[in-house]
């Protein structure tokens, strides 16, 4: 297999070797390193099971290898790499998501020994891999509060969010040290996926270590501190904490959970992972924790840890900031009938753990798991826009579209047809469809609503995701 430059600083290289005392161990980490990474995707059971997706991509030449901690994660090896697998109509469509493999990990351990949380929060969510994939575990019902700091990613968020089908998330951004003085006690499970030095990572991008130095992973798990520290503050007791990096040292790792645990040694209880896999026991520290270097599953390194909240904490002092007006009101009665059987009529079904609310002429639904937060954090957008209201009706929404789709009112489209949808152009189906808006399906699969106009069907798909250049893949892309 190819190799490629990688930097290593000297000190670094020293405290592997501490970590790696068996030179056999060492040689195979740097060995590793300087592999690229092998590809990886997680198929997004929201809309299509494993054994589905398996069939619907077994002509394509992908030859997919099972993930042994994610049973809809697998490493991917294509003989046709002329479509982008980012551009292909199964990613467009949100069948899967693209995530390196050892990244998968954290959510495991969330959902391991039959956890089944039902608010959960992710409190460093972009670009949305584990979002998505806790989103995909919980069936989309329940709720997550997604949080990012850097306000260019949250779009980023919102967007995979969308693709794949999400009911139930709410979006903030914050530092996520303000949650634990904001909404203590509000959690059944948090992930915390911690910035860090990014040791691990090095497979992805050779100049990683450039910058290293042991100060800087110094001050860097001071961040990390006070980021656990809060989250665990936001957990209900008796929830679960899981913690993860994509770094390889101690001191942003395991020293990270163990400074918690000698915080409030009586509310700390690690449960050890050695059972998330079956070969869990070659990455696992004494403390139960996975610390998985490149070299021992041929991925990225990165460090999972999952802790219990077994008694209730002081609490914090209450944040200063100001939320504001929450500019929504719930639309009940009447109201809420007539808008569940409009969109019932266009082929949208609405959960039961939905509710809508209004904002001048918009209509979105929120989870209802999230109401009870509302007015103790500002969030920038909660759940799904379903609508705006017009004269004539109603505006329905592309992400509405995409989550909500039932089986009623659907068009399915030619490969072909499905192309030019996915470029933005108006169709001209040789058989046109029998009411004058629908949902256009390819695969069985939806990918917006359409409006009949003549012999037309105009296309609704966003212009910020229309794509060019090839897009479909195997014997199915249009010639």
């Amino acid at each position: 297999m190819a190799q490629y430059s990688v930097f290593f600083p000297d000190p670094f290289l020293a405290q592997m070797r501490e970590a790696l005392p068996d030179p056999a161990s060492f040689e195979a980490f740097i060995a590793a390193c300087q592999r690229p990474l092998r590809r990886s995707l997680r198929v997004n059971t929201l809309k299509i099971s494993v054994a589905a997706f398996l069939e619907l991509t077994s002509s394509y030449g992908w030859q997919l290898i099972p993930i042994p901690w994610c049973e809809e994660g697998f490493w991917i090896e294509r003989d046709d790499e002329s479509v982008p697998l980012g551009s292909t109509a199964e990613h467009l469509s949100g069948l899967f998501y693209i995530q390196e493999a050892s990244s998968m990990l954290p959510v495991a351990a969330l959902f391991a020994d039959g956890n089944t949380p039902v608010r959960v929060m992710d409190v460093a969510a972009a670009p949305g891999s584990k979002t998505t994939q806790i989103a995909a575990r919980m069936g989309n019902g329940g709720a997550i509060l997604a949080n990012e700091f850097s306000a260019s990613r949250v779009k980023v968020l919102h967007a995979n969010i969308s693709r794949c089908g999400i009911q139930n998330v709410a979006l903030t951004h914050f530092d996520g040290r303000v949650f634990g003085a904001a909404l203590p006690e509000s959690f059944d499970a948090i992930l915390l996926d911690a910035p860090c030095s990014g040791e691990g990572v090095v497979r992805k991008d050779p100049d990683a270590l450039k910058n290293w130095s042991v100060e800087s992973n110094l001050e860097i798990a001071a961040t990390q501190r006070e980021l656990i520290d809060s989250a665990f503050h936001a957990l209900r007791p008796g929830g679960t904490l899981v913690y993860s990096t994509c770094t390889l040292n101690r001191d942003e790792n395991e020293a990270v959970c163990l400074w918690l645990q000698a915080q409030y040694p009586d509310a700390v209880e690690f449960l050890p992972l050695e059972g998330l896999f079956s070969t869990a026991a070659a990455a696992l520290t004494p403390e139960g924790f996975l610390h998985v270097f490149p070299h021992m599953y041929d991925c990225e390194g990165f460090f999972v840890a999952r802790l219990r909240k077994t008694a209730a904490i002081p609490p914090l002092p209450a944040p200063k900031f100001k939320v504001g007006n929450f500019p929504f009101t719930p639309l009940k009665g009447r109201e809420a009938a007539n808008v569940t059987a409009a969109a019932r009529q266009i082929g949208l079904d609405i959960a039961d753990g939905l509710h809508l609310w209004q904002r001048d002429k918009e209509i979105w639904l929120f989870p209802a798991e999230m109401e009870p937060l509302i007015g103790r954090v500002r969030f920038s957008r909660i759940g799904i826009r379903l609508a705006e209201v017009h004269n004539k009706g109603y505006r329905w929404q592309h992400e509405a579209v995409i989550a909500l789709a039932g089986e009623d009112n659907r068009f399915e489209l030619t490969p072909a047809e499905a192309e030019e949808w996915y470029r933005g152009r108006d169709l001209y189906p040789e058989k046109s469809p029998s009411r004058d808006e629908v949902i256009v399906c390819w695969q069985g699969f939806p990918l917006g609503l359409a409006k009949k106009v003549g012999a037309r069907l105009k296309n609704s798909y966003p212009r910020e995701l229309v794509r060019d250049g090839r897009l479909f893949t195997g014997n199915t892309h249009a010639e």
